[in-house]
């Protein structure tokens, strides 16, 4: 990072003290469990051995810190522990928090344009603005929501969905479009809970949309699946689909497409999907597949 640049740390609103469960989604129920293998911050240091089962044990008290200037090459947004210690967003934060309730990290504020994610490929996955040729990538206009990831997931590139035209995964977290009113903050952790989900096809890759609403959000307890945001936020799923279709035809790209009946589908094959790639997830950081270029700090 550039010797000028500037660090604040704030609080990362909607993180509790209340410990959550995560790491590996089971099929049945699971019992926490607490010991030498419980995922913990000890006076800073968290243990090296990284679970793969619900008896993990985490306390989601974390803290954002920018690092360089907005919209520069040099901008990062780290978390760490109350210690000062970074952790990682993809890896580090629980996923499953229970009741069908999971954690969603923000990348992108909705009404905004600049194209922040999780760098994949950096110690500690911070938050950064992507480039192309060394300049920084804008979205032609503004996201219309809060846009981000489900930690703990992985779209694998070597797995082919047979359901979805035989794509493969887009080697990044899985992507969460959440539809509340309030415009949030890079690096913010919401719960949300998943609604539906859009299995769009990015130039022949799968990248999954999970369609998700914060708990905090006035509406939330109106909706709980797909056809409940149809009732409730009308014309929403076919305005979601519409935007991440066509927001590359301005740059000359063809249109985006999408499987399962160019359709969103149900809270219930969301959740399929989040299975899913939180199991691929755990298999990349047990190593059990190549890495590649992936950081797994």
């Amino acid at each position: 990072m550039a010797a000028a640049a500037t660090a604040r740390i704030v609080s990362v609103a909607g993180s509790s003290t209340v410990a959550s469960s995560s790491c590996l989604l089971l099929k049945a129920p699971f019992a926490l469990k607490h010991g030498r293998n419980a995922l913990s911050f000890n006076n800073g240091r968290r243990l090296s051995k990284r679970l793969f089962s619900c008896n993990a044990i985490y306390n989601p008290q974390v803290q954002i810190k920018h690092e360089g200037q907005p919209e520069t090459l040099d901008y990062r947004v780290f978390f760490e522990d109350t210690s000062g210690k970074k952790i990682s967003p993809w890896h580090d934060i629980p996923l499953h928090l229970g009741d069908g309730v999971f954690n969603f990290v923000v990348e992108i504020p909705k009404e905004s344009s600049a194209k922040m994610e999780v760098a994949t490929d950096e110690p500690y996955t911070p938050i950064k603005q992507d480039t192309k040729k060394g300049k920084l990538r804008y979205y032609p206009y503004n996201i219309n929501w809060n846009y981000g990831l489900l930690p703990q997931t992985w779209e694998d590139p070597s797995l082919a969905n047979s359901e979805v035209d035989g794509a493969f995964g887009d080697n990044d977290p899985v992507d969460v479009v959440e539809i509340g009113e309030t415009r949030r903050k890079i690096g913010e952790i919401l719960k949300v809970k998943p609604l539906a989900a859009l299995a769009m096809i990015d130039e022949g890759e799968l990248d999954w949309k999970i369609v998700a609403i914060s708990l905090d959000d006035p509406r939330a307890s109106l909706v709980n699946d797909a056809d409940d945001v149809e009732k409730h936020f009308p014309g929403t799923l076919t305005a979601i689909r519409d935007w991440f279709r066509d927001y590359k035809i301005p740059d000359g790209k063809p249109a985006n497409k999408f499987g399962l009946g160019n359709k969103a589908a149900n809270k219930e094959y969301a959740l399929k999907v989040i299975t899913e790639t939180n199991e691929s997830w755990a298999k990349l950081v047990k190593r059990s597949i190549p890495a590649g270029e992936l950081s797994l700090a």
